[in-house]
């Protein structure tokens, strides 16, 4: 089968496509065909050497998140059989096909693309705010509210009850507010616009998106409690605590989630911006620099072969 692969640290043009062996599941894995799989920031961090865990061995193999058909089933799988539509979390899941221990049921409504969008976000998104804590009736600020991520936050938080603020670009400013949070710019004056928007303070802080935005959340805390951040490297030196990768992977959460962005009741931040799986390097150049709010998604035309 044709995969993504990397044997050095360095910018896109390190992605190449190679043959590898179609994996064979064990234990409680599913195979999947792939049809589409989520490209994420800690993707391109970890292939420039940005974001290293223990110590580095190659080739190493991005891809976090799949959408796609169950085509094997391990020993051990129970609930699902080949031939379901699926979501999941998946390592090497830039590939023809994929393993997943951990798979929810992808509604027939849901694209694909929108599908694959989901899981990454959705554990990200759920263990910060387990973290936090934000309770009905509380205030909570999301930098970075137009994200994958962020935008997930806001809905999570909604649903319990928690007046959400979200920052996002001027561009994004109505995408926010259609998720249920009330926007505001990001930039200088960012502590003065969320005091005029939360008079009585701001209950806890979810910094998505990085934009040097600590310092002002600290000031709108008034210490660094109930701050928690996914992109700014300098949390450990302010006294912040930076929460690393995916949360625990619940495939029920993750199954309710799809089922409301198939009903509407969940929104996406925006179209998918997505490129074939022989374009690996492009999507995660679009992923490193690019301003738009869909997430990134590769394709697999085939949808697995072997």
């Amino acid at each position: 089968m044709r995969a993504i692969a990397f044997y050095e640290f360095g910018e896109p043009d390190v992605l190449r496509v190679v043959d590898i062996d179609v994996p064979e599941p064990t234990g409680a894995q599913v195979r999947i065909a792939v049809r589409a799989a989520g490209v994420n920031p800690a993707d391109w961090k970890i292939r420039s050497g940005a974001l290293v865990f223990g110590e580095p061995s190659f080739p190493q193999f991005p891809g976090a998140e799949v959408a796609g058909v169950v085509d094997a089933v391990g020993p051990d799988a129970t609930g699902v059989a080949v031939g379901d539509e699926v979501i999941g979390w998946t390592g090497g899941g830039y590939a023809e096909y994929a393993l997943s221990a951990e798979v929810a049921p992808k509604p027939a409504g849901l694209a694909w693309v929108d599908a694959a969008a989901l899981p990454v976000a959705v554990s990200t998104a759920a263990k910060v705010l387990d973290s936090l804590r934000p309770q009905a009736g509380e205030t909570l600020l999301v930098n970075g509210a137009s994200g994958a991520v962020g935008s997930m936050a806001v809905q999570l938080a909604r649903v319990e009850g928690v007046t959400v603020i979200g920052t996002a670009g001027s561009a994004n400013q109505d995408l926010v507010r259609a998720l249920g949070a009330t926007p505001t710019p990001y930039g200088d004056g960012l502590v003065e616009r969320v005091r005029a928007l939360a008079p009585h303070g701001v209950d806890a802080v979810f910094d998505a998106a990085g934009h040097g935005v600590l310092p002002a959340a600290i000031e709108l805390r008034g210490g660094t409690d109930r701050i928690v951040t996914i992109a700014d490297g300098a949390a450990a030196e302010l006294g912040i605590v930076f929460s690393a990768g995916p949360g625990p992977r619940s495939a029920a959460l993750l199954g309710v989630i799809a089922e409301r962005v198939a009903r509407g009741e969940f929104r996406l931040p925006g179209s998918a911006r997505v490129f074939p799986l022989v374009e690996a390097a492009a999507a995660q150049r679009e992923m490193e620099h690019g301003r738009g709010p869909g997430k990134v998604v590769l394709t697999v035309e085939s949808g697995g072969r072997h």
